[in-house]
């Protein structure tokens, strides 16, 4: 068995739902699939977990267990055994025809028993070979994970020297920035920026930057209190914006990156992470076909995102099947009641038909979002391809579940 179907059974064993195996490990109900389906393996300490949570051992999981029984108690193989009768049977047909009943025939039976201890000796050593490219290959996994370990810490001394030179070529004593309003319609976001110059001299103004994909505004501010200078600055709303404080003394000026927003634009839309959970495929006639089957609620709120207050609301949910990022089929939607941690709720199921999948395309489940200002985003799961060297594989795509801009999809 592989290491996911390990996890699979023992998931199966306890009664525990993907999503309720993820709750107790701190992970989403799709990173357990990746893991059962063997598109990925989990980190060392997801391992660990899971040996206790199933009562099993790390090496049982990860099969290691079940190859060193097998190396200590193997028998011989039916290859090995016939490789053993075509020995005999060669060497019998070898014999010259037997002589008078009165020859003796015990000569012939040391040499087949000579014989069969040779190939089980043979057997043995390849036994033996096997556990030593075993061990080489245990050393250099160990050796591999001390370089890696060494890296880290030279990874962690270098960046905290960057750290340090960094804090002594600052013009600020402090500083901070936080968003102050979203304006969705409007396309705009404003930011409070408070700084103190590490060194305050008299006459010295400040300028308040903030630059985005498409525009830099900029913002005069005189000292306050304290030294300190304080503003509200409003750009454009957008995926990259950065924040940037100009010193000017005496016609000098000194300028010093404060804070950069990152997808700040795709936060806004309504907070949700799908699940597509992966095309479920079946081989007959030589042909490659997505089976029409039903699936539990794609989507869920991310309840954590620090965003949650400007996010947008959905008014319009599609989910369909893509093939090369145009649409195949739309899904049929139907409302179900589940039972979620004791509770009766409803949650919409998704239909849909049977699907010819042709390699050389690039297969999806999508969602797509129009939220309640109007605009339209695509949420993907991840991809699957053909190759021939290893057939039909899930993910190797850059899509998380969204949300992705809709150029460049047809529905």
């Amino acid at each position: 068995m592989t290491v996911g179907q390990r996890i699979a059974q023992k998931r199966k064993e306890l009664t525990l739902s993907q999503e309720a195996l993820g709750e107790q490990l701190g992970v989403s109900r799709q990173a357990i699939y990746k893991w059962e389906s063997d598109a990925t393996l989990p980190e060392i300490e997801k391992l660990i977990s899971l040996s206790r949570i199933f009562s099993v051992s790390v090496g049982w999981l990860l099969g290691e267990e079940e190859q060193e029984t097998a190396a200590e108690d193997k028998e011989l193989t039916e290859e090995q055994l016939r490789m053993v009768e075509e020995i005999v049977g060669r060497y019998l047909d070898a014999m010259p025809e037997p002589e008078p009943p009165k020859r003796r025939r015990w000569p012939v039976v040391l040499c087949l028993a000579a014989a069969v201890a040779a190939v089980i000796v043979f057997v043995k050593l390849f036994d033996r070979l096997d556990r030593v490219t075993s061990n080489y290959n245990n050393l250099q996994n160990s050796i591999s994970n001390i370089n890696n370990s060494v890296n880290i810490q030279i990874n962690s001394i270098a960046n905290r020297v960057e750290e340090i030179l960094h804090q002594q070529n600052e013009l600020t004593a402090e500083w901070g920035t936080e968003i102050v309003n979203i304006d969705i319609p409007a396309n705009t976001a404003t930011f409070r920026i408070r700084v103190v110059p590490k060194t305050y001299r008299e006459g010295m103004t400040a300028l308040f930057v903030a630059r985005s994909e498409n525009e830099t505004v900029e913002l005069p501010v005189a000292v306050g209190a304290g030294n300190a200078f304080d503003g509200r600055i409003t750009c454009n709303l957008t995926d990259s914006i950065d924040l940037t404080v100009v010193f000017v003394t005496e016609g000098q000026r000194e300028t010093q990156v404060l804070d950069e927003y990152r997808y700040l634009y795709s936060n806004t839309f309504p907070g949700v992470m799908f699940l597509g959970g992966g095309l479920w495929m079946d081989e007959r006639d030589g042909v490659i076909r997505a089976d029409g089957d039903s699936k539990d609620h794609f989507f869920y709120e991310k309840k954590d995102s620090v965003y949650q207050q400007w996010q947008a609301k959905p008014v319009e949910v599609k989910v369909g099947l893509f093939k090369d990022q145009k649409l195949v089929q739309w899904y049929r939607e139907e409302m179900h009641e589940v039972i979620l941690n004791g509770v009766r709720t409803e949650r919409p199921w998704y239909f849909w038909d049977e699907v010819v999948l042709y390699p050389g395309s690039v297969y999806c489940e999508a969602a797509v979002i129009t939220d309640e200002y109007g605009r339209t985003m695509v949420w993907a799961d991840a991809p699957i391809r053909y190759s021939e060297a290893s057939g039909w594989q899930h993910g190797g795509g850059v899509w998380d579940g969204g949300p992705l801009s809709p150029e460049g999809w047809e529905f």
